[in-house]
């Protein structure tokens, strides 16, 4: 395997594991990317978006994205400048369409009625949306239960026990960036199970 002498050391050893990945698909080497850069990564997402909530999200979008286009990746330069494009012109999208959908409810919003509305529809909240509401969250349950056992458990407890990742590793015994990794082909699996199944939601 022949490694770009342009490359700091770090960057060679990050282009190793990249190779390993990509012909081996060896998951301990996604594991060690993650691992590498997760913190930092997280960092500057807290910085940009200023909400530790919204920084995990786009953090995991992030490594999500540069994992399934890691074939794309070219070794003219680091693999943590094309990381950290990727997740900033995400981070920069999720942004504007944030400000976007603020914005179009404030207009809509008529101060004197606020607080009433609010409180009426939280009352009176129609019972049909209320069924149809219950009967997506069956419907994505059974999706899930199309996926592999290992990533079947693996989204229960991230997002139906609403577990922290620190509590996922303890539960599995994993290192954190072997779960996060495994999370995130997980998810890609799940939306491409409920892109085929739409319609029915």
């Amino acid at each position: 395997m022949e490694i770009e002498q342009n490359l700091t050391e770090k960057g060679q050893r990050d282009y190793k594991l990249i190779r390993r990945a990509l012909d081996d698909s060896d998951q301990n080497a996604y594991a060690q990317l993650v691992d590498n850069y997760r913190d930092s990564l997280y960092y500057t997402m807290l910085k940009m978006s200023n909400n530790p909530y919204d920084a995990e999200d786009l953090t995991i979008e992030a490594f999500g994205k540069a994992f399934k286009n890691l074939r794309q990746y070219t070794p003219d330069y680091a693999f943590s400048t094309w990381l950290f494009k990727i997740a900033t012109n995400n981070c920069i999208d999720y942004l504007r369409k944030k400000k976007k959908i603020a914005g179009t409810i404030q207009n809509k919003k008529n101060p004197e009625q606020d607080e009433i509305t609010m409180k009426l529809e939280s009352q009176f909240r129609d019972p049909e949306e209320h069924i149809i509401n219950k009967e997506k969250i069956v419907l994505m349950r059974e999706v899930v239960e199309k996926l592999k056992p290992h990533y079947c458990k693996l989204i229960k407890m991230r997002y139906f026990d609403e577990l922290s990742y620190d509590e996922i590793v303890q539960e599995l015994g994993l290192p954190l960036g072997t779960v996060k990794v495994q999370l995130f082909r997980a998810r890609d699996f799940l939306y491409n199970i409920l892109k085929n199944s739409r319609e029915k939601i």
